[in-house]
């Protein structure tokens, strides 16, 4: 569905992507993980058309990915960039003024599902309530991607519980792709189909879960952590 090919995106001297060459099909739930300036944000925002590119290509269905990409994926930042005064009831309104696919219905379910009160101003929330806001207004939108820049960080195990439920009752796995950067493995691992492993810009390694436990016999955290200590014993595969 998604195809990059050798993409390099430079902010000035330094190359945020240094030649990734990546497939994402429809219908999987896809962790990115990597060190703090691994590249992650920064191509999650080229997935998006947030960034252009400086060499290369990404594709989306055969079409090269502009800002127009935004009619079929919804992205959510690390950050909050919510108007401050808004109730979390303004909020999705104005949500639904914005996106075509926005279920203003499936949205207050959502926030229903996630306890966030729909009075409530988003100033007076705290970061975990916040967090699911985010999760409420981005998962309502019937996107055929999701994009999700650090879902988890900084919230308590409550509410990356409840977040995880969310993303299980509130999309399709069939139809739906999901792109989550994260650190948290160990917490996702069981929505996750695949994960891919970047480091200075580049992908080390793409591997499926079900491939992670058959070939190297552990938990996905336990692979990344050896991966990183011996880059060279990492099994690279495009799935």
């Amino acid at each position: 569905m998604i195809e990059l090919n050798q993409v390099v995106k430079k902010y000035g001297a330094k190359r945020a992507l240094n030649g990734v060459t990546l497939s994402i099909p429809k219908g999987k739930v896809i962790g990115l993980v990597g060190e703090n300036g691994s590249g992650k944000s920064t191509l999650l925002k080229v997935l998006a058309g947030l960034s252009s590119i400086s060499t290369g290509s990404v594709t989306y269905r055969g079409t090269s990915i502009t800002r127009t990409i935004a009619t079929d994926l919804a992205y959510m930042s690390d950050t909050d960039l919510f108007y401050p005064y808004f109730t979390v009831r303004e909020l999705m309104e104005f949500y639904d003024s914005q996106f075509a696919d926005f279920d203003l219905i499936k949205a207050k379910e959502l926030a229903d599902f996630l306890k966030v009160p729909h009075e409530a101003k988003m100033k007076s929330l705290s970061k975990g309530n916040r967090g699911r806001v985010k999760i409420a207004v981005t998962l309502a939108r019937e996107a055929k991607i999701y994009l999700l820049d650090e879902p988890f960080s900084g919230l308590d195990p409550m509410v990356r519980d409840d977040i995880a439920k969310g993303l299980i009752r509130f999309t399709n796995p069939e139809e739906q792709t999901i792109i989550m950067s994260t650190h948290e493995i160990r917490e996702v691992e069981p929505l996750l189909d695949e994960i891919i492993v970047m480091r200075g810009g580049q992908i080390i390694a793409h591997e499926t879960i079900d491939e992670i436990r058959d070939f190297y016999g552990v938990d996905a955290t336990s692979w990344m952590v050896s991966l990183f200590k011996e880059p060279q014993q990492g099994k690279e595969i495009n799935v």
